[in-house]
């Protein structure tokens, strides 16, 4: 397949050539432009980023505990920051997106672009492998600030609960998608969080999958705090 001239540019500004080009196009194709989305993609790039962010405050915070690597890395990878990789990589400007979604400006709307980011760290990750994929991450969090303030920033509801459960020597929850509703530009997701080990359940509802995660997460640990485990 022949790349336009826009996904040409944005290989460049990656700092990688994909030997399958299927993968980078459809990591910028937002599910509301066709039924072959990046919210696959967009799952495993989440985890390798993960991997990867963890990896290098290991290396980089080596005098850190595990709390403090982990609220650094939840600032690391949160929406807000990974907004504006995203867009410092003027990823908007190659988002393939369904019209009613371009309306409504989801070129613009974080949480698209946060996802697509997520989408492209997890096609580089299929195309060559975690070395590659690592790279990635390296390249594009290479300005960001790392420093000790990081360390008192707020929590979200999912880095508390995952914190609370490995205080407690628990297996870290499972989330999944149990419903989407509305029109494609305009989707509610509800979200499942499951703690196995203890036998609870808690749904959430956001207007993204990350969104409808943190939802869960608040209403699981509202539980948790109420019962007092």
């Amino acid at each position: 397949m022949a790349l336009s001239d826009g996904l040409k540019a944005l290989q460049e500004r990656l700092g990688h050539d994909f030997t399958d080009q299927v993968l980078l196009e459809r990591a910028v194709t937002h599910r509301s432009f066709s039924a072959d989305h990046n919210e696959r993609l967009e799952f495993l790039g989440d985890s390798v980023l993960n991997l990867s962010v963890a990896h290098w405050l290991f290396e980089k915070l080596n005098d850190q505990t595990e709390g403090d690597l982990s609220r650094v890395r939840a600032n690391l990878v949160k929406q807000d920051t990974l907004f504006q990789l995203a867009f410092d990589l003027e990823l908007s400007t190659v988002l393939r997106l369904g019209e009613g979604e371009l309306r409504s400006g989801g070129q613009k709307r974080p949480s698209i672009l946060a996802d697509a980011l997520e989408a492209l760290i997890g096609a580089v990750y299929l195309d060559a492998g975690y070395p590659a994929a690592q790279a990635l991450v390296l390249r594009l969090f290479k300005n960001v600030a790392v420093n000790p303030q990081m360390q008192a920033a707020s929590k979200d509801p999912k880095t508390e609960l995952q914190e609370w459960l490995q205080g407690r020597k628990l297996q870290l929850p499972l989330y999944t998608v149990v419903a989407t509703r509305g029109a494609a530009h305009k989707q509610m997701f509800e979200v499942a969080c499951d703690i196995r080990e203890m036998g609870l359940s808690q749904l959430g509802l956001g207007t993204s999958r990350r969104a409808g995660e943190q939802s869960a997460a608040a209403a699981m640990l509202e539980i948790l705090k109420v019962k007092a485990y």
